[in-house]
């Protein structure tokens, strides 16, 4: 999906669930977009005509990806698979996969007090920014992190989703 960004957005919606935000893939292409050029600064590399891919799938999707690539056989909110350094050094334009699972973004929505359309926002920039190399293992990558979130959220007219809350992303 191509909206005049420097970048390609392919979104997947995988499950009818998504069909109760209308736009949900929009929205998604819109949040990658904002985090890409957001960041644009911090990245040693030219992005123009670069591609990321978002599946917006489901929990018991997300928990099989997660237990095949990370180990972990847990449904998460967000997971993240930058292309390796050296495709991106030898021209490959894919920055790499997101997928979000709808469940587990509703019962977060739900249980801080945050709309559903605003949490999947926040979700796809987070996601984008560990493709462009972001992390919050530690505690001052953490804050740059959320620091540059916040920037791009509040550019799309979504609030702090860190303001009276904890982090979005749970822990690993």
């Amino acid at each position: 999906m191509s909206d005049g960004s420097p970048i390609e957005v392919d979104v997947l919606v995988e499950t009818d669930a998504w069909s109760v935000l209308p736009g949900a893939a929009d929205l998604v292409a819109r949040a990658v977009a904002a985090a890409v050029e957001g960041a644009s600064s911090e990245y040693e590399f030219d992005v123009d005509g670069a591609e990321i891919a978002v599946k917006l799938t489901d929990d018991a999707s997300i928990r099989t990806l997660n237990r095949d690539w990370r180990g972990k056989d847990t449904a998460t909110n967000v997971l993240s698979f930058p292309t390796p350094e050296m495709a991106r050094a030898g021209g490959d334009p894919h920055l790499g996969d997101i997928a979000i699972a709808f469940e587990t973004l509703r019962r977060e929505a739900e249980a801080e007090g945050k709309s559903f359309a605003d949490h999947l926002a926040h979700l796809a920039v987070h996601g984008t920014l560990h493709l462009l190399g972001y992390d919050h293992e530690v505690a001052d990558e953490a804050e740059e992190m959320e620091a540059m979130e916040r920037r791009v959220l509040a550019g799309l007219g979504v609030p702090d989703p860190y303001s009276e809350t904890e982090p979005v992303h749970q822990p690993d």
